[in-house]
């Protein structure tokens, strides 16, 4: 039988064994339970979930016509873009996301604004200073409407931006007191995705002889017009036409003639506007039916009748491009 020294020696040795037997194992307890976090962590990072995956894949990837078409096309035009909004395919680009001078081309997302404030019946008191309408005379905003986007009026424009102006402050609070129509186009310009595009003035003259009044790209432009012939294709009918009278309802009369000189060389005209300035040069943007397609073209940073030649060999291709689309 052991002393009773050699006994506790015994008992320390063993005690001295369990201790570190259980250290290592909550040692292997800790090197699991890390591994196991690191394996999550890692697996969640580099593996998307299939949620994710669907989404990523049901993200739109806009087509291309992939034809000789235009092979032969020759523009003035700095840029340019022809979409079919049918079937989601581009049929012709050229520098689509140059950003350039817009001019009066402005005058679109300027009325969508205008038209989202003010109500169908809003009478418009013509102010001093007014080439073609005399002070104190009272209009439709229709025909205001009308009038500005068919003639490429600036002082039109001018005028709907200051009457929109305080209906705009008072639906947006955010929006600048004095500059509410500016700000919502800029805004609107935004929820559109409009990467390429602002607006520092509302009628889109330059404002000086380096810098322009807006910019923006030809891509975005066909964005914003397939935009506004989609929500509001009524608000831009009189630019089809290239004539019209107005009258006030004070009996005074003013007529529009249309800037647009392509007008009678595009079938089924849906909407359209010009613009030039000395900075931008000539632009022109249309929406179209052709073949039972909507389509839309745009030239910026043609000139001043260039634009109008350009659009023309546009258009005139548009149907055998329909025709190859796959």
């Amino acid at each position: 039988m052991e002393s009773p020294a050699i006994q506790e020696g015994i008992r320390n040795q063993r005690s001295s064994t369990r201790e570190r037997i259980l250290g290592a194992l909550t040692l292997c307890l800790i090197f699991t339970a890390g591994a196991s976090f690191s394996w999550t962590y890692l697996t969640d990072v580099e593996q998307p979930l299939p949620e994710a995956q669907v989404a990523a894949a049901e993200i739109p990837q806009q087509k291309h016509l992939t034809t000789e078409v235009f092979s032969d096309i020759s523009l003035k035009a700095k840029s340019a873009i022809m979409v079919d909004e049918t079937t989601d395919t581009v049929l012709y680009e050229l520098n689509p996301d140059v950003q350039l001078p817009l001019a009066s081309l402005t005058k679109v997302p300027l009325v969508l604004v205008v038209k989202e404030a003010l109500a169908a019946d809003t009478i418009i008191t013509m102010p001093r200073g007014m080439a073609q309408f005399s002070a104190g005379t009272r209009w439709k905003l229709a025909d205001i409407i009308d009038f500005t986007l068919a003639i490429s009026s600036n002082q039109g424009a001018n005028v709907l931006a200051a009457t929109a102006n305080d209906a705009i402050h008072a639906a947006f609070p955010d929006a600048p007191k004095d500059t509410a129509t500016l700000w919502r186009m800029n805004e609107l310009a935004r929820e559109l995705g409009l990467d390429h595009t602002y607006f520092l003035n509302a009628n889109g003259l330059d404002d000086s002889p380096t810098q322009s009044g807006t910019y923006g790209s030809a891509r975005d432009m066909a964005t914003l017009f397939a935009y506004a012939a989609a929500t509001t294709p009524g608000t831009f009918a009189a630019t089809t036409r290239q004539s019209f009278l107005i009258e006030s309802v004070d009996g005074a009369r003013a007529t529009a003639i249309n800037t647009d000189e392509a007008l009678p060389s595009i079938p089924g005209m849906v909407m359209g506007k010009t613009g030039y300035t000395d900075l931008a040069g000539g632009n022109l943007a249309v929406v179209f039916n052709e073949s039972g397609h909507r389509i839309v073209a745009v030239v910026l940073g043609s000139t001043q009748t260039g634009r109008f030649d350009d659009m023309k060999k546009l258009v005139a291709l548009s149907p055998e491009a329909i025709a190859q689309e796959k």
